[in-house]
């Protein structure tokens, strides 16, 4: 980027040409700035990256996050966090942004087996072949739920972080 501000310059274009040109992708100011700079040194020259440097977003930090993982398929972004000694804000960055890692709902369902597939199915066809439409609005039906020898289950609490939600 710099280099195409450094050559529009050189080529006679003004800063806000330039800024025009590159579609406000950076700021004008920053544009202005590196054109004083080229006219004092003759070159773009930082000595440091923009912005605030990273603390706690490091490669080490990252490298411990992955181990974690693969470890361990189910993390607390908490846990995590305590253990890697940083922000629960910064674990959670972590995992999204730099690892491309989401939370998901693990959603609960029973595992049906084939023969409990194929009972429900004949069940379906014994129920559309001996009743009417009329004699099933007079049934009443129930969801299932789930208990747990703990308490009650909460969904919320029961997450997982991976980068596509069919791998869970």
């Amino acid at each position: 980027m710099q280099t195409a501000v450094k050559n529009k310059y050189e080529n006679g274009d003004g800063p806000t040409k330039i800024y025009r040109d590159l579609g406000g992708v950076v700021s004008l100011r920053a544009i202005k700035s590196w054109i004083q700079m080229i006219n004092n040194i003759g070159s773009i020259n930082l000595s440091h990256p923009p912005g605030r440097p990273r603390t706690f977003r490091t490669k080490a930090n990252i490298l411990k996050v992955k181990r974690r993982l693969a470890q361990k398929k189910r993390v607390s972004t908490r846990l995590l966090a305590a253990k890697i000694n940083i922000s629960a804000t910064s674990a959670r960055r972590l995992l999204r942004e730099d690892l491309g890692c989401f939370p998901y709902k693990k959603i609960k369902q029973p595992k049906l087996a084939n023969l409990q597939k194929r009972k429900r199915i004949k069940f379906a066809n014994w129920v559309l072949n001996n009743y009417t439409k009329e004699d099933t609005k007079k049934w009443l039906f129930t969801d299932e739920n789930y208990f747990d020898s703990d308490g009650v289950y909460n969904v919320q609490n029961n997450r997982i972080c991976t980068e596509k939600s069919e791998e869970y």
